[in-house]
């Protein structure tokens, strides 16, 4: 075969993966929050659906933006969780990367984000999984609250029974731990994302940075709020499923049944009062 003909992927650092469904000014504000080395970086945006279809060129001209993005279109939404493993086999097919990391529409990056988190994985080859700390927003009433998590992968592991310590648009992840743990799976509707990251614990080690490089947006709407008792539920199975022992099993699950009875307006209400933020 002529060696002109062979298939080369793309090279980049990182791609970022972002799914996308009937919400294209949110999906314009986080690309617009992207900033690393030029032609370092690619974004792969997978539209799951939406009644309007996420055009690459015109998308381009309302954002100004200069990122190299692929856009795959699913005709019908097919949930967030083949989003995302349709995303993630068009990289492994079309890309060669080191990093995979996550951005949710409507969720905006710190300019420093992907360096940052670039410069740890680098710096630290024992680490495979890295997220960061954020801050919750709602951009309507202004309400906000930090969340912090613990750091050092013994105590990430530890909290991972109680929480998901990662919270999925700070993540970025070693691209080369697909082969190990495969990609989101499935029958974990809610918590595909959970579920991935605690196989991945047990994998490689986990680290969280201690500043802020994301805000995420709280969205009413969205499948944490509106699917929030369903969801708390299904992370029992998760903790069930990957704990790392019976204790810590029986302690993980004993906090997600106090949480699944109170409501949600009074959790949102603690974690302000708690962070020090005013409830409007």
């Amino acid at each position: 075969m002529d060696s002109s003909t062979v298939f080369r992927p793309l090279a980049y650092d990182i791609a970022v993966l972002i799914p996308c469904y009937n919400n294209r000014d949110g999906l314009v504000k986080s690309l617009k929050s992207i900033v690393y080395q030029p032609n370092k970086l690619f974004v792969v945006v997978v539209d799951d659906g939406s009644q309007i279809p996420v055009n690459h060129e015109e998308l381009t001209k309302l954002g100004d933006l200069y990122l190299p993005i692929h856009i795959i279109r699913l005709e019908t939404n097919k949930g967030i969780t083949r989003a995302l493993n349709t995303g993630l086999q068009w990289m492994e097919e079309n890309l060669a990367i080191k990093y995979i990391a996550r951005l949710d529409c409507g969720d905006l990056c710190h300019e420093d984000r992907f360096h940052k988190q670039a410069s740890f994985l680098d710096q630290n080859p024992e680490v495979g999984l890295l997220g960061t700390w954020c801050t919750f927003q709602n951009p309507m009433s202004g309400f906000s609250y930090t969340y912090t998590t613990p750091t050092t992968h013994e105590a990430i592991l530890s909290a991972m029974h109680y929480r998901n310590v990662f919270i999925h648009p700070t993540v970025m992840f070693r691209a080369e731990l697909l082969s190990l743990v495969g990609q989101y799976p499935s029958g974990w509707s809610l918590v595909e994302d959970y579920a991935l990251f605690f196989k991945m614990l047990h994998k490689t080690k986990g680290a969280i940075l201690d500043c802020f490089l994301v805000t995420c947006e709280i969205n009413a709407a969205g499948i944490s709020v509106s699917n929030r008792k369903a969801q708390l539920k299904a992370r029992q199975r998760v903790v069930a499923a990957f704990g790392i022992s019976t204790f810590y099993k029986i302690l993980g699950r004993n906090k997600l049944l106090i949480q699944r009875c109170l409501p949600y307006k009074v959790i949102l209400y603690l974690k302000g009062k708690v962070r020090g933020n005013k409830l409007i």
